[in-house]
């Protein structure tokens, strides 16, 4: 699994014009899948997530994670993150996990997150989505969890 966790100070997503899920501060974080991903995989990066110092403490420092903060989510699914552009000009997505695997996967990480108690807003998995945000810093980490 893949994810690009955005540090935000507000983001929101839209399916036809209709919000669908929104935040304040917090993590706006784009979830990709590939083929051999297990709920591992998710509990190692929903950890990880949940536990990333990069919110700034009383002296200004990255010491505070998005727990500490009361801060909340919203994570969007992004098989794009698997996009391979080494040859040619068009991406190939051969690496990105088929629905039946990835949405299973996907909606386990969201419900590993809300069971650490953050406020976790979701996109539409497979539908065509406007994502918007303001990134603040910014901060913007890419993990994996292999």
């Amino acid at each position: 699994m893949r994810v690009v966790v955005q540090r935000c100070k507000r983001a929101e997503v839209t399916v036809n014009d209709v919000t669908i899920g929104r935040i304040e501060q917090g993590l706006m974080l784009l979830v990709g899948i590939t083929h051999d991903d297990s709920e591992q995989d998710a509990k190692y990066l929903a950890d990880k997530v949940a536990g990333l110092r990069i919110f700034e403490d009383e002296t200004g420092k990255m010491n505070l994670s998005v727990l500490e903060t009361g801060g909340q989510i919203l994570s969007v699914s992004q098989f794009t993150l698997y996009g391979d552009c080494r040859k040619g000009k068009r991406p190939n997505f051969m690496s990105a996990a088929r629905p039946e695997l990835a949405e299973p996967l996907y909606d386990k990480f969201n419900e590993l997150l809300r069971s650490l108690d953050i406020h976790v807003e979701t996109g539409a998995f497979g539908e065509m989505m406007d994502v918007s945000l303001t990134n603040w810093g910014p901060v913007t980490l890419v993990i994996d969890s292999k």
